[in-house]
């Protein structure tokens, strides 16, 4: 038996060798971190899954390419630059100088080693530019895709996390409350989606003449639920390992935290589109368990279980208002609601930390310091991120392009930027299925 304990926990040893309980505790807490990264990793096959149920047959290689670079291409720029600019400290409150290709950093400790405290990283900046895949579905060029991923893993989303994460940022010196990243992952990969999808313009037919709003709908809800269910299950490694302690007794509280305020995501997007609609939305549903995830991110080791079916029902609620919104009002095409899920809900999560926080929280007797702080985070968080991904969209266009010809949209993606089909049955839909008039302009907001 305990040669089968020493090989899964390598730092245990015979009493009569020396183990001590740190040793115990170390060995512990890096398989702990290790199993929630894998856990996270796995979130890109529900990432996977979920835009390419709710996007069209013709253009599912695409997807599947796209979260297939975004990973790779993340880990690659994240340990070559991003992870020193997140944790390489020595540069006062903005920025880290030093860890780049993690060399020079063996003085920081992270109570963990370095290489798995990486990986978790890693996997985590992936999952911040993932997002941004489905927003621009449909539309986008793949190498502008790539490019603006590359701009996110290795500067957009890095800089944020040293801001939060590193200890000597800015607004960790202040006190925000981000534990596992509603603002820092979520809010950076739903307001890049924001900008993205914006600049690139809507899907041809989605708009008519009028600006009357036309459903695309997608090819395959199944997958689009098996990938939700993916995510839910990989947020119990993105939220508890955010810990990285395998022996913190809080990593208990922070599962409950998540798994109640997903499941409040989900009754309150039911109920709230079967009021309004006559019937239960089964996209809305599958976003609303997933806009409880968001919003339960940040405060999921401050909030009660009380305090996150609060912020996991109004989530729930709140996103098929933000999808309506930006749908028909600001007339910005996101095929799979990322910008609502992942912008509006991290923002709204976030600043719900400032009043159900149980220490420092406005409704436990804290005061509005705490909440200030929270709004102060979320409002530079937006500030930098639409920024700088307004700037490498525009330089992105200017050298490569954003969007693919009239013609390629039509054909589908992944014929004109891949060479193949998803399907071998595939049948393109009738151009007049799309409500697709003659002159229709397809242009992006550049």
């Amino acid at each position: 038996m305990f040669l089968f304990l020493s090989f899964i926990f390598p730092g245990i040893v015979l009493a009569g060798e020396g183990p001590t309980a740190q040793s115990n505790a170390a060995a512990i807490d890096t398989v702990w971190v290790l199993i929630c990264a894998y856990l996270v990793f796995l979130m890109h096959a529900g990432f996977t899954m979920v835009e390419a149920g709710f996007t069209r047959a013709k253009n599912i290689v695409n997807i599947m390419m796209k979260n297939m670079l975004t990973v790779s291409l993340g880990a690659l720029l994240f340990f070559v630059i991003g992870f020193g600019l997140a944790f390489g400290g020595d540069a006062g409150s903005f920025i880290g100088v030093k860890g780049f290709c993690l060399a020079g950093i063996q003085d920081l400790d992270f109570g963990i080693p370095m290489h798995a405290f990486w990986l978790f990283q890693a996997v985590f900046c992936a999952t911040a530019a993932t997002i941004v895949s489905g927003a621009m579905a449909e539309r986008t060029k793949f190498i502008a895709y790539i490019v603006f991923t590359a701009v996110i893993t290795a500067f957009i989303y890095p800089i944020v996390v040293h801001w939060v994460w590193n200890g000597e940022g800015w607004l960790a010196q202040k006190g925000f409350i981000d534990f596992a990243g509603s603002t820092v992952v979520h809010g950076v990969g739903g307001w890049s989606a924001l900008v993205g999808a914006w600049l690139v313009g809507a899907r041809l037919g989605k708009y008519g003449k009028e600006g009357e709003v036309r459903a695309i709908p997608g090819h395959n809800i199944a997958l689009g639920t098996l990938g939700t269910l993916l995510l839910w299950l990989g947020w119990f490694g993105f939220n508890p390992g955010s810990s990285l302690a395998g022996t913190d007794p809080s990593i208990g509280l922070i599962a409950t935290t998540t798994m109640l305020a997903a499941s409040a995501g989900v009754i309150g997007a039911m109920i709230f589109t079967w009021l309004r609609h006559g019937k239960p939305d089964m996209t809305m549903v599958l976003n609303g368990a997933l806009g409880g995830l968001v919003g339960i991110t940040a405060g999921c080791a401050s909030v009660s279980p009380l305090g996150s079916i609060i912020i996991g029902i109004i989530c729930g609620i709140i996103l098929p208002v933000s999808v309506s919104f930006f749908d028909k009002t600001v007339k910005i095409d996101d095929p799979v609601g990322a910008i609502s899920v992942h912008g509006v809900c991290g923002a709204f999560g976030t600043l719900s930390v400032g009043f159900l926080a149980v220490d420092g929280g406005l409704l436990y007797g804290g005061g509005s310091s705490l909440l200030i702080t929270q709004f102060t985070g979320v409002i530079a968080v937006l500030a930098w991120t639409l920024g700088l991904g307004y700037i490498a969209c525009k330089i992105i266009n200017a050298v490569t392009g954003l969007r693919v010809s009239h013609e390629e949209e039509m054909e589908g993606l992944d014929i004109g930027e891949h060479g193949m089909e998803a399907y071998g049955d595939f049948i393109l839909r009738p151009v007049d299925a799309l409500g697709l008039s003659q002159g229709h302009s397809i242009e992006g907001k550049y």
